[in-house]
């Protein structure tokens, strides 16, 4: 499952980016950004690093069974949730869709309190899945 969060991440970073391009080109073209488009872009971008760090945190605090799923679906579901619902909320003036921010927040939320949880309540023993000595630099 970390490799759904690792994946989901990498790609909303791509989108994010398109994203950007796409905003140069207004700019270029002598046209405002909206804010909307702003606002998910930004969003997209933050959420789907801390993607790709939670596929690599997961497995070093140890989060098995249910709470790694529930961990990764919700998080996945939230990353993608809170910019999509700005830009079809406001960009496509879906404006019934943006309630639901509440709830692609409260996923995200609820998977972070289970990452608390798991790492307040991990056994000492546990030493995660990184490595165990300095790696060397390649510089």
């Amino acid at each position: 499952m970390t490799k759904a969060l690792k994946a989901s991440g990498f790609l909303g970073l791509a989108t994010m980016m398109v994203v950007g391009l796409y905003q140069f080109t207004l700019l270029a073209g002598g046209s405002g950004v909206p804010g909307w488009m702003i606002g998910g872009h930004a969003h997209l971008g933050v959420i789907s690093i801390l993607a790709i760090v939670m596929g690599f945190a997961v497995p070093a605090i140890g989060v098995t069974g249910r709470l790694r799923t529930a961990v990764t679906v919700m998080f996945i579901a939230g990353q993608w949730g809170i910019p999509g619902v700005v830009w079809l909320g406001e960009g496509a003036s879906l404006t019934f869709l943006m309630p639901t921010a509440f709830l692609w927040g409260i996923f995200l939320i609820v998977s972070m309190l289970i990452m608390l949880y798991a790492t307040l309540t991990q056994d000492t023993e546990v030493t995660g899945t990184g490595p165990t000595e300095a790696a060397p630099a390649d510089d």
